[in-house]
């Protein structure tokens, strides 16, 4: 324990001399003139701004820049929430376009006299990324109608914040932030193809994300389905930019579209509810949904497994599971330990249901939303399927899962699903098997989950928690064997007749980065035996 807490304050030492190296090195006069080699070029292909609405949050109200003093915009900012979102310049998307051009430009020129040169706060990676596509986005206001001298800073700070981009992507972490610089690189190769290193770069290194991105089948390897959409929306506008300045698009960005579109259809448009598995947060996609109907984007997956998921539905009844084993340490910053745990929609509303995903790293929060404790699953001792360790920044994985036996049966007037994990083989010597059937006729979920002992070395306890939302209201009867449960104007039933049952307070994080009590049913007992059959039924009454 000792010895790993050490090599962790060592490598956290490590990492901050060499970013300490870095930065010094980024502010030196050497880096200035590596940036700053840029070519006279013309601003050629004008990006329509619309083409950002999936990723914008437009406001109803617009905005006129008349109404700024563009001499206090950056004043006494740099230590406020404000000053990212401020040099990301997304805010212009929600200017009028009736905005004066001279004072947008103004404010523009005033943020390049005052960070001509690199600095941390207002050069972050995916600001600057950010920055450079809303400057092009919004060429109405921040290009149109300007003189020769304004032209000719403006393409030159373009080209030294895309040859930052260019210099930084190999170094930024985080696969959404590279994403992002990717679009910008790109985009700036598009509007100055003149010179055509920007989207040669770009092209190439999107290639290389892809690679390490996807896995055999097309699924994205961190098994995270908000991530998933997230590429997806960025690909789609990539695609855009290439067909409207009448560029040929690049196949890896055709086939990568499918891909992730099949998910999104998968996920979202098959069953239009947001499932609360690996990082998932409750978002609003029919405005996405809306964005792809209008561009006539169109995606169709009729799978029953998918990615590590297996989802059962009809028109009434949508029951979703994670059957998918662990991924890669690298890619479970995101990862929660919820293996085999499952969640029901009936009629579009959340029965059952996982608590979401708390985001905010180096937070305790974030490290419970990760817990099997958070998934309607089992858990034994109070310890979770998984381990992980805490990084950087975030939690990763330590000790993963293997998930096994996977069957699907799905037939008209009976459904199921079957399979196992080894979360718990090494510290309890034990492998949990669920299996839950459905009976369409009935309305009746019938689940069974094992304990499997490989030896019996020691007796433990378990509890198996089915989470609610909470607007969910819940009653225990008064035989102690049964738990009602009202979802608006449907009745429920819970029962488990050889365990006890019962209902527990908890934590709710399905919208992000914020939490809510809510209530759960749990089961709890003590393993003593070779097997142990957990029997459980949820009907509607």
């Amino acid at each position: 324990m000792l010895l790993n807490e050490f090599f962790e304050n060592l490598n956290d030492t490590i990492s901050y001399i060499n970013e300490k190296v870095k930065n010094i090195y980024k502010n030196s006069s050497l880096y200035e003139r590596k940036i700053s080699k840029t070519l006279e070029v013309e601003f050629y292909y004008k990006p329509s701004p619309y083409l950002l609405s999936s990723l914008i949050n437009y406001q109803n109200k617009k905005y006129k820049v008349d109404d700024l003093n563009s001499n206090k915009i950056w004043e006494d900012k740099k230590e406020s929430k404000e000053y990212k979102r401020l040099n990301n310049f997304f805010w212009f998307f929600s200017l009028d376009l009736k905005s004066s051009k001279k004072i947008t430009q103004e404010v523009i020129l005033d943020w390049i006299n005052r960070n001509s040169r690199y600095q941390k706060e207002s050069w972050e990676f995916d600001t600057t990324a950010k920055r450079i596509i809303s400057w092009l986005s919004n060429h109405q206001l921040s290009y149109n109608e300007s003189n020769e001298e304004y032209r000719s800073v403006f393409d030159y700070m373009i080209q030294k914040q895309t040859n930052h981009l260019i210099n930084e992507i190999k170094n930024s972490k985080n696969l959404e932030d590279k994403i992002i610089g990717c679009s910008a690189i790109i985009l700036t190769g598009l509007c100055y193809k003149i010179d055509k290193k920007y989207l040669i770069f770009g092209l190439g290194f999107l290639k290389k994300i892809i690679k390490n991105l996807l896995d055999n089948e097309g699924f994205i390897k961190s098994r995270n389905i908000k991530q998933q959409v997230f590429f997806l929306k960025y690909f789609i506008l990539i695609k855009e930019w290439f067909k409207e300045s009448q560029v040929e698009i690049p196949d890896l960005v055709e086939e990568t579209i499918y891909y992730f579109g099949k998910a999104y259809a998968y996920f979202w448009q098959n069953t239009q509810v947001n499932l609360l598995f690996n990082g998932n947060n409750i978002s609003n996609n029919e405005h996405f949904d809306n964005y792809l109907k209008r561009l006539g984007y169109k995606f169709k997956n009729e799978d029953k497994d998918y990615g590590g998921y297996t989802i059962l539905r009809d028109k009434k009844i949508c029951l979703a599971m994670d059957t998918g084993s662990s991924p890669d340490f690298k890619y479970s910053k995101d990862y929660q330990s919820g293996a085999l745990s499952f969640e029901i929609v009936s009629n579009g509303k959340k029965l059952i249901s996982n608590c979401g995903y708390y985001n905010k790293v180096n937070q305790k929060l974030n490290k419970l939303s990760k817990s099997s404790a958070a998934h309607s699953t089992l858990i034994i001792d109070d310890s979770s399927s998984c381990k992980f360790l805490k990084g950087r920044g975030s939690w990763v994985l330590k000790t993963g899962l293997k998930i096994s036996q996977k069957k699907i049966i799905f037939e008209k007037n009976y459904w199921k699903i079957t399979a196992c994990h080894d979360g718990y083989l090494k510290n309890y010597n034990s492998i949990h098997e669920r299996s839950i059937e459905f009976y369409p006729k009935q309305m009746a979920f019938v689940g069974n989950d094992k304990i499997l002992k490989k030896k019996i070395d020691k007796n433990y306890k378990f509890e198996i928690r089915f989470h609610l939302q909470p607007n969910i209201k819940l009653m225990k009867t008064q035989d102690n064997k049964s738990i009602l449960i009202e979802l608006d104007d449907e009745g429920w039933k819970f029962t488990c007749n050889n365990y006890e049952i019962n209902i527990d307070n908890g934590l709710y994080f399905g919208n992000k980065n914020s939490y809510i009590e809510n209530q759960n049913i749990f089961i709890s007992g003590i393993a003593n035996d070779n097997e142990e059959n957990i029997k459980w039924e949820i009907k509607r009454i």
